[in-house]
């Protein structure tokens, strides 16, 4: 199957890595965000992306002009009617996920992939509130999109073989990805475990073994990691680290996935990562370490 227009609901960091990375595959894509503002905030940060690739001449600059004008910014849902595929990408809220899946169900053609990037949420519970939980599955993309070649392709409950079919297609045939098979299970895999890793970073910080410096050199020096733990959790947020923490603590009922008292007062503390400028290090407005 030839794709030729996705959308993308949710301009966060995620959805910005998304939207940029099938424009840069030749798709269309339409990038939903409930504000104007948002959205120009969101196109800001792509131009910046853009631009760090430019300056390594990864990309020229009519590619990156390119880029840009495949990517349509609406705040108006009904502009997906013509999408071949949906994927999803707001915060982590089962209850604004069942709504929205619910509209996409109804506006969507019966043929249409529904696709969630969910991190820890039921994908069987988000279909349920459709009326063909058949095509609902999770394509959940790891940060940086661009740089990490895997996605995790999620079953639910109800997902059809042919959905799950297509879906591998696309992630390996069209955007040159990884995909692995997932059963639903909180966290799935990359989640459960990297969260877990995190957490321990942050106990091993609190009990003053190490500093953040050194835990995260021990990490990405010692075993190859893109990034050290704490970086990593700055990068996708620490509020969205808690968030995923205290779902999987809940569900699984084990000490290992308790948040750490640390997290907890940084978040309280307004000190998030790359998106407040401070978390566990400091960064400029471009997410550049300081």
């Amino acid at each position: 199957m030839q794709w030729s227009k996705i959308g993308v609901i949710g301009a966060g960091t995620m959805g910005q890595g998304i939207a940029e990375m099938l424009a840069s595959q030749g798709i269309e894509v339409v990038l939903i965000e409930r504000t104007v503002e948002k959205l120009e905030q969101a196109w800001e940060q792509i131009e910046i992306s853009l631009d760090k690739q430019l300056d390594k001449w990864a990309i020229t600059a009519s590619e990156k002009k390119l880029i840009l004008s495949r990517i349509h910014k609406e705040t108006d849902i009904t502009k997906l009617i013509d999408c071949e595929m949906v994927i999803e990408s707001i915060s982590e809220d089962l209850e604004q996920k069942k709504q929205l899946f619910q509209q996409l169900d109804a506006l969507c053609a019966p043929s249409i992939i529904l696709g969630s990037n969910t991190s820890t949420l039921s994908l069987t519970e988000i279909a349920a509130a459709t009326q063909q939980p058949e095509r609902v599955i999770g394509i959940h993309f790891l940060y940086p999109v661009s740089k990490i070649h895997l996605v995790e392709i999620i079953r639910g409950l109800k997902t059809s073989d042919e959905t799950f079919k297509v879906t591998k297609r696309f992630v390996e045939d069209t955007i040159q990805k990884r995909g692995i098979q997932v059963y639903e299970s909180p966290g799935f895999v990359t989640t459960r475990l990297i969260c877990v890793l995190i957490n321990e970073a942050m106990h091993t910080l609190s009990e003053r073994v190490a500093s953040a410096e050194d835990i995260d050199s021990a990490m990405r020096i010692g075993y190859d990691f893109h990034y050290g733990p704490l970086e990593m959790a700055d990068r996708f947020g620490l509020d969205s680290v808690l968030v995923a923490m205290e779902r999987m603590f809940r569900e699984f009922g084990d000490v290992k996935y308790r948040p750490s008292v640390l997290l907890k007062q940084m978040v309280r503390a307004g000190q998030l990562g790359t998106k407040t400028g401070q978390g566990f290090f400091r960064y400029d407005k471009e997410g550049g370490r300081l």
